[in-house]
């Protein structure tokens, strides 16, 4: 598609909106940036060929529109929906930004894990060649225009359901779906539609392409068919898998002790395969593959320990946003002495929570519920014998924790649920639990 003079409507004006506004009026399109919000966020600024509509979204102006960029997270809009029936093209910001990329796109979907082998993938791939980590996570794709990069190295994209749902030709030389567990049902609607989103990773793939998958997941598999990427398999049975304690490739001669990876969790390790096999897809040396492998400690507020205190470990999840996430947290812990005093509840996404119940109902000391989800949660849990504690504040839940756990025990932040009733996002959650964690004194409780 020819951007030259078309109009251009950009709906979002956060980072990503900006940087595809900025993209079209270099492209000479006549572009728009539209957003509910009334004005920028504060140190921010269009550029002057691009006009500001604040405040709302005139169907009037995506009338007009030839092309519409949807920024990630803008919610399905009757506006942008009466616009592609008409025939506007609608392009996700990671469409507009592929067609100006020359370089390979290394891209990671699924519905837990996916920043952490994103930026496992992009510290690999540094090492080798100029390198750009981002997409759903950090910067906005179309940033990646212009750079070494995009012209002679790699771009590692994470990539989420919201912004793989309105792809075109985008296309990722090597692509992963690390797993699809039920989330963001409240989007999508049915859990089919929401794994076909994800899917959409592999749809445009060509036959020199990689596809890779976890060993033995019949739908990420079936997923990964829909495109004619050669497949590839990590963890138990897979081409790179933890042998008698080593993440062993045979490929490359990758034999990596399990025993020195900074990150804890069988999910890591799994996480650390499947970073390890899209590596060598993208021809990245071993030795970068073992250096970041025994360097990398995490993300932040991904199974972060906080502090011990009293023989208790308290650990920052708050990334855990859906139930799939909480019970891999949950399963993390699986070499813990005692039992874990778990701190959910926040927005409910949609999905079922019997999967955090049965895994509870083994492993957890108690249940403290916060926020807006609260009410489903209890639900959920009724006639277990897990002691359920409700909070209406973060101070108040881990003061409550803090009295429920024992020595050997974890209180183990993993909310299951999206943050946006109590807090501005995952983040700003996970920093005020860890706030309130290193405000417990000690002695006793």
């Amino acid at each position: 598609m020819d951007l030259a003079a078309i109009n251009a409507v950009v709906v979002g004006a956060g980072k990503s909106g900006l940087a595809a506004a900025r993209l079209l009026a270099a492209q000479g399109a006549r572009v728009v940036l539209n957003d509910k919000k009334t004005e920028l966020a504060q140190g921010t600024q269009a550029p002057a060929s691009v006009t500001l509509s604040l405040g709302g979204h005139p169907s009037a102006l995506f009338e007009a529109a030839d092309l519409i960029v949807l920024s990630p997270g803008v919610p399905v809009l009757p506006e942008v929906q009466a616009a592609r029936a008409r025939g506007a093209k609608v392009w996700a910001e990671i469409e507009l930004a592929s067609r100006f990329i020359a370089a390979p796109i290394l891209g990671i979907t699924g519905s837990n894990g996916k920043s952490t082998v994103t930026t496992l993938v992009g510290q690999m791939a540094e090492i080798d060649a100029p390198a750009f980590v981002g997409g759903n996570l950090g910067d906005a794709l179309t940033l990646a225009v212009d750079t070494a990069a995009a012209s002679s190295g790699r771009v590692i994209a994470e990539l989420s359901s919201f912004q793989l749902d309105d792809i075109e030709d985008f296309r990722c030389d090597v692509a992963a779906c690390l797993n699809v567990t039920a989330d963001h049902l409240d989007r999508h609607g049915t859990f089919a539609a929401y794994a076909a989103a994800k899917g959409r990773i592999f749809a445009n793939q060509r036959a020199t392409d990689h596809a890779v998958v976890p060993a033995g997941d019949e739908l990420c598999l079936s997923l990964a068919r829909v495109g004619a990427g050669e497949i590839h398999t990590f963890g138990p049975g897979g081409e790179v898998a933890v042998v008698d304690g080593f993440i062993t490739d045979a490929a490359n001669g990758l034999r990596f002790p399990v025993a020195d990876l900074l990150i804890r969790g069988l999910h890591n390790q799994a996480n650390a395969c499947a970073a390890a096999l899209i590596a060598r897809l993208a021809e990245i040396p071993r030795a970068a593959i073992e250096s970041v492998l025994a360097s990398f400690a995490g993300l932040p507020h991904r199974m972060a320990l906080v502090r011990e205190l009293d023989g208790v470990r308290y650990y920052d999840d708050s990334k855990a946003t859906n139930v799939g996430a909480a019970v891999a947290a949950l399963d993390g812990l699986a070499d813990l002495e005692g039992k874990v005093v778990l701190l959910a509840g926040g927005v409910d996404k949609g999905g079922s929570y019997a999967p955090l119940r049965d895994r509870l109902d083994r492993v957890g000391r108690a249940l403290v519920l916060i926020g807006e989800g609260a009410a489903l949660l209890r639900t959920a849990f009724e006639g277990t014998e897990l002691p359920l504690h409700d909070a209406q504040s973060m101070d108040e839940a881990v003061m409550l924790a803090r009295r429920l756990a024992r020595p050997g025990d974890a209180v183990l932040l993993a909310p299951a649920c999206a943050s946006f009733d109590m807090f501005q996002g995952y983040a700003h959650r996970g920093d005020v639990f860890a706030s309130a964690v290193n405000a417990l004194s000690g002695g006793p409780k």
